[in-house]
């Protein structure tokens, strides 16, 4: 109809019969080739289309990750416990003097170690020599009354038996002569304080430890309640923990007798970890436990001793102890991070025979250095993943190799 409607315009406008003819012809022919040129740019789409379609059905899947895998060890653990402790000194003694004066010489470098009896401070001597040169003075006075009461005696005792003088007398000087000796007595022992006293202005050292710091300085008035310094047994030193109840009660149910509670307190090593994370060199045994539970806390005071030759742990020190006071027997074990918690849950993923992952729920129980006690969900043998646990999924297939080969091959 297209080209009839052009034929009809190109014959009115005038053109000749064969020329209008030609011109039809050829936009007939053009027409056409429009037409196969649209049909061939559709088919070559299509083609790309399925050819782009049939190469991604034919794509290689990916490789399976790669997880490094340990397997459950079972044994059996000592299960640690640790405790925060505080040092004392084995014995700490407070140096009071036990007379009053002032303070003339102190006698020790604070901080340094003394022997016992060594003289630490000097009180003036002076009132208290005085004092016993008249305690001397009244005992030689004493005894003259004694020497001439005895001479009263020995003289007038053959004239009464003679008659020659009454015997009233006799009995009243051998009183006299008894008082003199009891007056002796009292002049010797009042010697015996005064020496005493001028001893007593050396103030010693009770015991041999390390002296503290000065409480009062040269000069200085003290008395039988004053505080002059502290020395402290260092060696051994105690170091005291709180343990709660439960441990207490479950530690004792295990042993029928006093006896063996106590040989297996002392063969119960307790290690001390130091301010810095280091572990003292020296191991120490338990000393003591408390008389009672501190009813504000449900714990029992315990008292550990370590030797301490250098010096180096002081009273007032801080540390953990730490001890094992049982053993799981048989307990399964695997590495902490082989553990995934997740919102209180713990799961690990598991790799079996055909080495695709299982992502199983277990029960833990007491952590032992690096390692995680399992109480349920797991076996001895079984292979956990320990690196690569965000590449698995539930039944997803892995290439498992052992941690240790792993690490070798890096």
């Amino acid at each position: 109809m297209n080209n009839l409607r052009k034929y009809c315009r190109l014959l009115s406008s005038g053109t000749p019969l064969d020329d209008a003819l030609a011109l039809s012809r050829l936009s007939q022919a053009a027409g056409r080739l429009a037409s196969l040129l649209v049909f061939c740019a559709f088919s070559l789409a299509c083609a790309l289309l399925l050819n782009g379609c049939t190469s991604g059905a034919s794509a290689p899947s990916p490789p399976a990750p790669t997880v490094e895998f340990v397997s459950v060890i079972q044994q059996d653990v000592p299960i640690y416990s640790e405790w925060v402790a505080t040092l004392d000194g084995y014995v700490n003694a407070q140096i009071q003097p036990r007379v009053a004066g002032y303070i003339i010489r102190q006698n020790y470098k604070e901080g340094s170690v003394v022997r016992k009896g060594e003289v630490l401070f000097e009180i003036d001597p002076r009132p208290f020599k005085a004092a016993l040169d008249q305690a001397k003075a009244q005992l030689a006075q004493a005894e003259a009354q004694l020497g001439k009461a005895g001479l009263d005696v020995q003289r007038d005792t053959p004239l009464a038996q003679a008659r020659a003088i009454a015997q009233s007398q006799l009995d009243t000087e051998i009183q006299a002569k008894l008082g003199a000796q009891a007056q002796v007595l009292a002049a010797k022992a009042n010697v015996e304080q005064a020496a005493l006293n001028l001893e007593f202005t050396k103030v010693t050292s009770l015991i041999s430890g390390i002296a503290g710091i000065a409480q009062v300085q040269i000069g200085g008035l003290v008395g039988p309640s004053s505080v002059l310094t502290s020395v402290s047994q260092v060696d051994p030193i105690k170091a005291y923990f709180t343990v709660s109840e439960q441990d207490f009660t479950d530690f004792h149910r295990r042993f029928p007798t006093q006896q063996s509670i106590e040989e297996q307190r002392r063969r119960i090593p307790l290690q001390l970890l130091l301010a810095d994370g280091s572990v003292y060199e020296h191991p120490g045994t338990i000393y003591f436990a408390d008389r009672e539970v501190n009813p504000a806390t449900g714990a029992i005071r315990i008292a550990g001793v370590f030797a301490n030759p250098n010096n180096l742990l002081r009273p007032g020190g801080y540390g953990r102890v730490r001890a094992s006071a049982k053993t799981q027997n048989g307990a399964m074990l695997v590495p902490q991070r082989a553990v995934i918690e997740l919102q209180g849950s713990h799961q690990v993923a598991v790799v079996g025979n055909d080495n695709k992952v299982s992502i199983r729920p277990v029960t833990v129980g007491e952590r032992v250095g690096k390692m995680w006690i399992v109480t349920g969900g797991l076996k001895a043998g079984e292979h956990v993943v320990v690196e690569g646990l965000m590449k698995v999924r539930d039944g997803s297939a892995v290439k498992a190799v052992p941690a240790d080969s792993a690490k070798a091959g890096g």
